[in-house]
């Protein structure tokens, strides 16, 4: 059986260490995983990023983002959009993705955050343990997230 969360009452908010980039998620995210490649690892100065996918629609965010381009791990070309004054990484993705990854750590509230599983794998820290029930992939998952999606899902309800 699996545990059940709940998602806070929206809008979630979040913003960047400095105060000057405020957002709101206007939707339910989509699922929320833990990456381990190491570019998260960078980016991060952790052991992976928290990213927490919601559809682009959902993302009211103040002006004055800076953008810098990137290949991930997978060969594909990202986009991490932060503050040009703290440099916090608010979220990644690509222009004309419809979806987005929020990095969950700049969400005023992080409490109700639970995983329904781990990408990447293979660079994951040594020190790091996943739960149990998670969901695990040593790469880049090949089923477009479906299995991780159908686990959140299962843990918070329909999304």
């Amino acid at each position: 059986m699996v545990t059940r969360y709940a998602i806070p009452a929206l809008p979630l908010t979040g913003g960047c260490q400095c105060g000057k980039i405020r957002y709101r998620l206007k939707a339910k995210p989509l699922v929320f995983y833990l990456c381990h490649c190491k570019e998260c690892q960078r980016h991060t100065s952790s052991a992976f990023g928290e990213s927490l996918r919601f559809e682009r629609a959902a993302l009211d965010v103040d002006e004055g983002l800076a953008v810098f381009s990137r290949t991930s791990d997978a060969g594909a070309l990202r986009e991490g959009w932060y503050c040009p004054d703290c440099g916090v990484r608010i979220w990644h993705g690509t222009r004309q993705s419809p979806e987005i990854n929020i990095k969950a750590g700049t969400l005023d509230d992080t409490s109700w955050l639970v995983p329904a599983g781990h990408i990447w794998t293979r660079s994951m820290q040594p020190f790091f343990r996943p739960g149990e029930e998670d969901l695990i992939y040593e790469a880049q998952p090949d089923d477009n997230y479906d299995a991780l999606r159908s686990r959140w899902r299962d843990m918070f309800g329909s999304t």
